[in-house]
């Protein structure tokens, strides 16, 4: 069918810590003193997967404020640190929480403004969906994104998170859009594409790292398959 809208997750769909997660911690950690590898910290990564699952489970809403962003962050921060044999301080908590959310050290992935220019030309409605916290605002301006957005829906000006259903319907809602008419990319299978599809959306899995080579569902490694897997001739 055809498409009136198409949302987006922002972290690791639309941008992303430049140059990379483990390369902007590891020189973070050796600001500190610290000498960590990236390829160490992308190897420990995985670890935090549960604290993030456990947080939507027992609904933490981490983005909602200063505080609970904080807090959440150095539980996170501390699970990481532990697992790369580090002992975590509430001083190198706040050095970390200050760089990632630093809007100077994030860009936006090449492909994602070429794809936004295409499917605005197509008349398409875009949106924002993102557990974020309500700075994301000045980062999509900072990036010259958000004039791409008619829809900007982030857990931390909403009081939402996902997976919940409601910031879904929210934003569809906003989008004057019905789930088959729209379609949501992101790339969580958990925070994004169960939800989404349990709403009945289309939802894209957009796999830029190869973690899910197996999904059953729709799957991209690039935006730029995205136009015409939603059947937008070239």
């Amino acid at each position: 069918m055809g498409y009136r809208a198409v949302l987006f997750d922002a972290g690791e769909t639309l941008v992303h810590p430049h140059p990379s997660f483990p390369e902007l911690l590891s020189a973070t950690l050796r600001s500190e003193g610290l000498e960590v590898e990236p390829d160490a910290i992308r190897q420990a990564v995985h670890v935090l997967s549960s604290r993030f699952e456990g947080a939507a489970r027992d609904k933490e809403l981490w983005s909602t404020s200063p505080e609970r962003s904080r807090a959440f962050w150095a539980s996170v921060y501390r699970i990481l640190l532990e697992a790369l044999g580090l002992e975590f301080g509430d001083g190198l908590g706040a050095r970390i929480y200050e760089t990632f959310t630093d809007v100077a050290n994030y860009r936006a992935f090449s492909d994602v403004e070429p794809v936004l220019r295409r499917l605005r030309a197509r008349g398409l409605l875009l949106g924002v969906v993102s557990n974020f916290e309500d700075w994301l605002e000045r980062l999509l301006q900072s990036l010259g994104l958000a004039r791409f957005f008619d829809v900007r829906v982030i857990s931390g000006s909403e009081g939402v998170e996902k997976p919940d259903p409601a910031i879904f319907r929210l934003a569809l809602d906003r989008a004057g859009a019905s789930a088959p008419e729209a379609a949501y990319v992101g790339d969580s299978p958990f925070f994004d594409i169960e939800p989404a599809e349990a709403l009945g959306m289309e939802a894209v899995l957009l796999d830029r790292r190869g973690r899910y080579p197996d999904h059953r569902g729709l799957r991209i490694t690039s935006l730029t398959e995205l136009p015409a897997l939603l059947g937008m001739a070239a």
